[in-house]
Parts: structure tokens; C-alpha cells; sequence
């Protein structure tokens, strides 16, 4: 048996699962298997791979982005820069790890804005943003990054400073929720965004799927701006997955 999986915590709702189960059995994989692994702490990774040693890829989800790094005998060098792992080739008892985020929303965010290049805020600072930043950054397009606590770094700028200085949202028309706010089951939550200061000029990318809508794509669809979920992205990305494991 070909074994696949997900470890992250917690795992109350896969998209992974429900996209690889049903590709084996459209195309007649009935050798490979995708199975969830929740853990409550990090250090419980090498049990999981202990005690599946027929495991040939996973894919990593929060929060352990970051932590699992440890972990691992290699990294892709895209990833490297990025610092922060989503997906893992095992290959002769090496773990190596990729960042298919990167691929997923770089490819999926390019193909929605076409020729557009507006300046872009990213909302959070885990490890989905970092994948975000890179994609940002090959793409040639300016960013803040909007965090609830302040930081020296230039391109770091707090909710506070979203609303004391109104001309933020005036010049970042790309707003990009890296953060799991709003995700099933606490739909009804969102960044802290003055949704007064948003129009038809602003474009809204969610990287939470579900719901299909989230409470900051509806807020601030009535103000105007065109939103977009996270699906795209996350089809993308499993193929990308897929890829690296074969």
C-alpha cells in the first residue's frame, strides 16, 4: 500500500483527504491511501512515521509549518527561502521538504489579477503568509504586512495603523487573509479591517475555503471589493503535491 497523509491540529475539516480520496478512486489507485494524522504537539511526528512506514508524502498543515522544519534531512532551496514547509517527499528514509503553498497561490493569484499590480496587504505573519511574500515578491508587486503586535521591519505596519492612518487602505488595493480567521466552525469572525475605508477598487483574496464565502469576503464584497477564496489555490497546490511525491 502507497501511503499519503496530513498531519497538522487540528484537523476538523480536509480538504487533502476528500481531494486525494477521491482522485484514487477516479483513477483507479486503489494501492495508494490518504489517511489524517492529529497531533497535538510537534514532537509526535516521528511517531506517526514509525508506525507507517509505507508513508511516501505529507502534507503539513497548522500549525506546524514552521515547527516540522527541525524535523527534516533537506529542503527544496525555493522553500528554504521561504521558511516554511507544507509538503514532505519521504525517499529511502529522507525527509524533504517543499512548499507547495507557493506554487498554489502564486499560480492562482496571477491568473486573477492578469496585467493589475496593485500594492497588496498580508493579513498574519504564520507560516502561510511567508509563502504568500515570496509569491509577492516573484510577482513584482509592493506589500505590507499587517500584524497585531508592531515590529521594526519595514514592511510591518499593525491593525492599529490600519485605522489611524486612513491612506493604507487608500493605496493597497490587495488585501490577503493568510490567517484562520473565519474558518468552520467560528465563521463569523475577521481581521480587525475598517470595512468604512473599502471600495470598488479593492480586491480581496481569502486563503480559507471553508465556508466558501467567509465573513470578511461578505463584509467587504457589500463595500464594493471583488473577493476570491482559497480553492483555486488549494487544488493547485495538491497537484503540485502530487507531483513531488511521484
Amino acid at each position: 500500500m502507497r501511503k499519503f497523509g496530513l498531519i497538522g491540529f487540528p484537523l476538523t475539516h480536509s480538504f487533502s483527504k476528500k481531494y486525494f480520496t477521491e482522485k484514487f478512486e477516479k483513477e483507479g489507485m486503489s494501492e495508494c491511501q490518504f489517511d489524517l494524522y492529529e497531533i497535538e504537539d510537534i514532537s509526535l511526528f516521528p511517531k506517526i512515521l514509525q508506525e507507517n512506514p509505507e508513508l511516501e508524502g505529507l502534507s503539513v498543515t497548522i500549525p506546524y509549518k514552521e515547527k516540522v522544519i527541525e524535523y527534516l534531512d533537506g529542503l527544496d532551496p525555493a522553500c528554504e527561502a521561504i521558511g516554511a514547509v507544507n509538503c514532505i517527499k519521504v525517499r529511502d528514509g529522507k525527509l524533504i521538504g517543499y512548499n507547495t503553498d507557493y506554487i498554489g497561490f502564486k499560480d492562482s493569484l496571477d491568473n486573477w489579477l492578469g496585467e493589475a499590480k496593485p500594492k497588496a496587504l498580508v493579513l498574519g505573519t504564520g507560516g502561510a503568509s511567508k509563502a504568500v511574500i515570496q509569491s509577492l515578491k516573484d510577482l513584482n508587486l509592493d506589500y505590507l504586512i499587517v500584524s497585531r503586535s508592531a515590529n521594526s521591519h519595514s514592511k510591518w505596519v499593525t491593525y492599529e495603523d490600519l485605522k489611524t492612518d486612513r491612506k493604507i487602505l487608500q493605496q493597497y488595493h490587495l488585501i490577503i487573509n493568510t490567517t484562520p480567521l473565519g474558518t468552520y466552525p467560528n465563521t463569523e469572525v475577521m481581521a480587525d479591517i475598517n470595512s468604512s475605508l473599502i471600495s470598488s477598487e479593492h480586491k480581496v483574496y481569502d486563503l480559507v475555503y471553508n465556508p466558501e464565502k467567509t465573513f470578511l469576503m461578505r463584509s467587504l464584497e457589500a463595500r464594493g471589493a471583488v473577493v476570491k477564496n482559497g480553492l483555486e489555490m488549494l487544488h493547485l497546490q495538491a497537484e503540485a503535491a502530487w507531483k513531488i511525491w511521484n
